[in-house]
């Protein structure tokens, strides 16, 4: 199998391509890895690719705070400047700056 190369980094703001959310991505799984139940749940004619990387965000719409899991064909670059208001945030994340949050020296891997 091949392995893609993430296009999105840890820290960076995102909004989904079809659906009213962004959020900030905390984890990225390089290909599928959530369950077979989750992605049969997703209606055939939206469903994502198995073969590419797949986001974890700290995500935010106008009535919620949740986490998502989120493929990178339906991700794109926030560059509202705006921060995002997960109450989640400010444990694994520094200030933002641009279009992302730093990720303080002690959380570097």
């Amino acid at each position: 199998m091949l392995r893609a190369k993430a296009k999105f980094r840890i820290g960076q703001v995102v909004k989904h391509r079809v659906h009213p959310f962004r959020g900030v991505i905390f984890d990225v799984d390089p290909v599928f890895a959530n369950t077979e139940e989750w992605w049969l749940s997703i209606p055939e004619e939206l469903r994502p690719r198995k073969d590419q990387p797949f986001y974890h965000l700290f995500a935010e719409n106008e009535t919620s705070y949740y986490v998502a899991y989120v493929s990178e064909q339906n991700l794109l670059p926030d560059s509202s400047g705006d921060p995002v208001e997960h109450p989640d945030i400010l444990d694994y994340f520094a200030g933002l700056e641009g279009d992302s949050y730093r990720v303080p020296p002690e959380q570097h891997h």
